[in-house]
């Protein structure tokens, strides 16, 4: 039998992030998969204007009410980006009414980047995304989100000590692992690194870092790591898979660098994948 996870997040009818990478990615991992979408975009917002938008935030009680009444119980629970102090709230009682022993929930908890906070966010929406994030079992932020996370300065001068430091601090919120992306050293590589404080224990995952910014790859890797673990993978495990699938959409996409605002060509790697899942 499939193992099943929700994930929650927006959906963009044309580009490339949040659900459209993530139901697809998930799907080929193996894992039945169920979706509560916060909003509806004719686009995505990154690269695109003119944009349509429709907010979702009522209908998220009302499909919570009927899953409830149905007794649907998820292995995962996953959540992306989340538009406004409202939706975290929402959701935040979504995982008091479908979390179980055996359920696993991983918060990508969507803030920024680069030093600052996306349109529209705050930082009283940082202080609500920390409470979400003290419910989860595993977060994933960039620097920028571990910044406003915890209070402290943004900054890219840092070395494994800090990162260590800092993987500490966010298990402190309340969540047992702690996953920062987007980690570079200085050596030329790229990665992710993780603390698990239940054992104390850190991993790490890098690849040789490729200087093309491309839209969406933080939800590629989200979606990856989120469905590696809840299929049972380690810690290690998780972080390999998921960093080097979204290395790979990234070289797939280079040779088409116009559309790199678009979002990552991650349908050709969609089959690796799938193969690297059945080891779990």
């Amino acid at each position: 039998m499939l193992k099943r996870i929700v994930t929650i997040q927006d959906i963009s009818c044309f580009g490339k992030c949040s659900l459209t990478v993530a139901l697809p990615i998930l799907s080929a991992m193996g894992l039945e998969t169920a979706v509560i979408p916060t909003a509806v975009l004719s686009t995505h917002t990154g690269g695109f204007s003119g944009y349509t938008f429709r907010d979702l935030t009522e209908d998220i009680p009302e499909i919570t009410k009927h899953w409830d009444s149905l007794k649907l119980h998820f292995d995962g629970i996953y959540t992306g980006y989340l538009g406004s102090k409202e939706q975290v709230k929402i959701v935040s009682d979504f995982f008091d009414t479908f979390k179980s022993d055996d359920t696993t929930i991983v918060v990508d908890p969507v803030l920024g980047d680069a030093g600052k906070l996306y349109a529209g966010f705050t930082p009283e929406f940082a202080q609500e995304m920390k409470q979400l994030c003290s419910k989860a079992d595993v977060i994933a932020p960039n620097m920028t989100e571990v910044s406003y996370l915890l209070d402290v300065p943004y900054t890219e001068n840092y070395d494994e000590a800090y990162i260590h430091e800092m993987l500490k601090h966010l298990t402190e919120l309340g969540c047992p692992v702690a996953i920062i992306t987007g980690v570079r050293y200085g050596d030329g590589m790229h990665g992710a690194v993780a603390y698990d404080s239940r054992t104390g224990t850190y991993c790490s995952s890098f690849k040789p870092h490729i200087e093309h910014p491309m839209h969406g790859t933080g939800d590629v890797f989200s979606s990856v790591l989120s469905g590696a673990i809840v299929k049972g993978a380690s810690l290690q495990q998780a972080l390999d898979i998921a960093v080097s699938f979204t290395v790979r959409t990234i070289e797939e996409t280079v040779p088409e660098m116009d559309a790199y605002w678009y979002g990552v060509s991650f349908e050709p790697c969609l089959g690796k994948l799938a193969e690297d899942a059945k080891k779990f």
